[in-house]
């Protein structure tokens, strides 16, 4: 298949089943909030390396997390009834996402959280779009994750850790959350021995791609979310509520 290249100004993207092998799509354009959306809402993302252009992929099979087919090893639950650790969302979402693109940058001397990426994503997080869960110990963030919300989709995009198992405590922590809101899919879009440790599953693109769509077909919580309870000494949490009290659909 060929790889398509997009146009600076108009928001477009070519049919992902067109994509590549490997899943590359297209190749181009911006970051701004409204191209990242109309990507992940035709289940494309974007993924490159320092020195690239933006590379923007739709891979086949996709790696999806059911809320109500999360695994959680018995020591990791042990921990998380422990309540060790105190977790929130959205706060101090920039923190989040750069403790990610540290985190990639020592372990593999590289990341594709470039910093036009970090103020991108900032950017999508102050429209409403991006949300974050951060693990908190004596005040100090030792982990956490961030992703996209679309309708009952939550696209998740990386998670760090400062201390063993916090990303993990956080990663269960929002999946459980997002489970009892209403949402029907995590999508983890690189296939991982570590998600599927938690329950994920590889789908073909084009069911993924159909219940996308049918996610897609039910409100989006906008705005900077939070909880009923932001303690970690519970075992779940209550609903996610949005700061600006509102949910809108997105078509």
């Amino acid at each position: 298949m060929p790889v398509f290249f997009l146009p600076e100004k108009e928001v477009v993207f070519p049919p992902p089943n067109l994509a590549r092998a490997d899943g590359l799509l297209a190749i181009g354009g911006d970051l701004r909030p409204d191209r990242l959306l109309a990507a992940y809402r035709r289940g494309i993302f974007p993924w490159y390396m320092e020195g690239e252009p933006i590379l923007w992929w739709s891979p086949d099979p996709r790696l999806v997390l059911y809320p109500e087919a999360l695994h959680v090893p018995r020591r990791l639950g042990r921990l998380i009834r422990q309540g060790r650790y105190s977790v929130t969302v959205d706060v101090d979402f920039p923190a989040v996402i750069r403790a990610c693109a540290a985190t990639h940058l020592s372990r593999d001397k590289g990341t594709w959280i470039l910093a036009e990426m970090v103020d991108a994503y900032i950017a999508l997080h102050e429209a409403g779009y991006a949300h974050s869960g951060g693990v908190w110990k004596d005040r100090r963030l030792v982990g956490g994750l961030y992703g996209v919300s679309l309708g009952t989709a939550f696209f998740g995009e990386s998670m760090f850790t400062r201390v063993r198992d916090a990303s993990k405590v956080g990663l269960v922590r929002l999946v459980r959350t997002l489970g009892v809101n209403g949402f029907t899919l995590v999508d983890c879009p690189v296939t991982t021995k570590h998600m599927i440790r938690f329950g994920a599953r590889e789908l073909p693109r084009e069911r993924f791609l159909s219940e996308l769509r049918l996610a897609l077909s039910a409100p989006t919580l906008e705005g900077r979310w939070t909880l009923d309870a932001q303690t970690a000494a519970l075992s779940g949490f209550s609903s996610i509520r949005s700061a600006a009290k509102k949910a809108t659909h997105d078509g």
